[in-house]
């Protein structure tokens, strides 16, 4: 028993397992208080006419414009669609080119192991059968 405690693998195995019941919890965590999404069904609360404390319930009309949000839009994210289809071909043009750069890699490796077997790997196992 000296000898297991001794060991790193357990301690390892038992602070991986701590690591991976921390991210569970957290994820929990982020999944269980997640802000509450309005859709046009939620009925949204206003306040009475009277002026009063008291208010009422009053569906959320499809067909009427969209009022500002009390939570703004994030600086820098942007909804408009020519927007991400620009960003989006700039990153299919990058994602183009690096494909294209790795293409050339596997190629030019897969060049060089095939010079390499017909120059020296060949030969030399045909002389071993030639010895023989």
């Amino acid at each position: 028993m000296r000898n297991l405690l001794r060991k790193p693998l357990p301690w390892m195995v038992l602070a991986e397992c701590a690591v991976v019941a921390a991210l569970v919890m957290v994820a929990w965590h982020l999944i269980t208080n997640a802000p509450a999404q309005v859709t046009p069904e939620t009925p949204v609360a206003t306040p009475a006419a009277d002026g009063g404390a008291a208010a009422r319930q009053v569906p959320v009309d499809v067909a009427a414009p969209p009022k500002p949000s009390a939570r703004p839009v994030p600086p820098g994210l942007n909804f408009d669609a020519g927007f991400w289809r620009l960003r989006l071909a700039d990153l299919n043009r990058g994602q183009a080119q690096f494909e294209a750069l790795e293409w050339r890699l596997v190629r030019s490796a897969m060049d060089a192991a095939h010079r390499y077997v017909e120059s020296v790997v060949i030969p030399s196992i045909l002389r071993a059968e030639r010895g023989r």
